[in-house]
C-alpha cells in the first residue's frame, strides 16, 4: 500500500477530516446551486440535463474501477518482488513509485465520484444528513456512531 500523502495541519496526527470536508464541499455545490451562475460547471451540472450528471458519475466510476485495477497490479508486483535479490535496489524503487502514484490516481478518481455523487444529491434535494442518515440505517446499532440519524422506518427502500 502507497504511503500516506497528507500532511496533517501541525505535523501531528489530527481527527479524521472526511466530515468536515464533506460538509464543506456540500456548501459549495448547494451555494453554486443558489448563486446561479451559468459559468459554473457545477450549476450546469445541477440544473442540465439529467442526464449530463449521471453520465459523470458513471463515467468516473468506471475510472475508479479501472484505477483500483491499476493500483492493485501495482501493488502485486511490488509484493511479488520484494525480498528479490535479483532485482536492483533502484528497479524495486520505480516499481514502488508506480504504486504510489496507482494509488495516487485512485484517490483523484475517487474523489471526482464522491463530488459528483453530491452534484446529484444536491439536484434532488438529499442532503448530507438524510445521506448519513441511509448509511447509518445499514449499520447494526453496535457500529453506528453514537446518537445517529436514522432513516424513518416508512422511508426504507431496499431496491425498487
Amino acid at each position: 500500500m502507497s504511503a500516506k500523502t497528507y500532511v496533517p495541519q501541525g505535523g501531528q496526527p489530527a481527527p479524521l477530516q472526511i466530515g468536515a470536508t464533506l460538509e464543506a464541499l456540500w456548501s459549495v455545490i448547494a451555494a453554486r446551486h443558489r448563486d446561479g451562475d451559468e459559468r459554473s460547471y457545477t450549476y450546469r451540472l445541477l440544473t442540465g440535463r439529467i442526464d449530463g450528471v449521471l453520465k459523470k458519475v458513471m463515467e468516473e466510476a468506471g475510472e475508479v474501477a479501472l484505477a483500483a485495477k491499476d493500483a492493485e497490479a501495482s501493488a502485486a508486483a511490488v509484493r511479488a518482488h520484494e525480498g528479490a535479490s535479483s532485482m536492483s535496489d533502484a528497479a524495486k524503487a520505480a516499481l514502488a513509485d508506480a504504486s504510489d502514484a496507482a494509488c495516487d490516481h485512485l484517490r483523484y478518481e475517487a474523489a471526482d465520484v464522491v463530488y459528483h455523487l453530491l452534484v446529484v444529491l444536491e439536484r434532488f434535494g438529499i442532503d448530507l444528513d438524510e445521506f448519513a442518515a441511509e448509511l447509518n440505517s445499514r449499520m447494526t446499532e453496535s457500529e453506528r456512531p453514537r446518537g445517529a440519524a436514522l432513516i424513518v422506518p416508512d422511508h426504507v427502500k431496499r431496491g425498487k
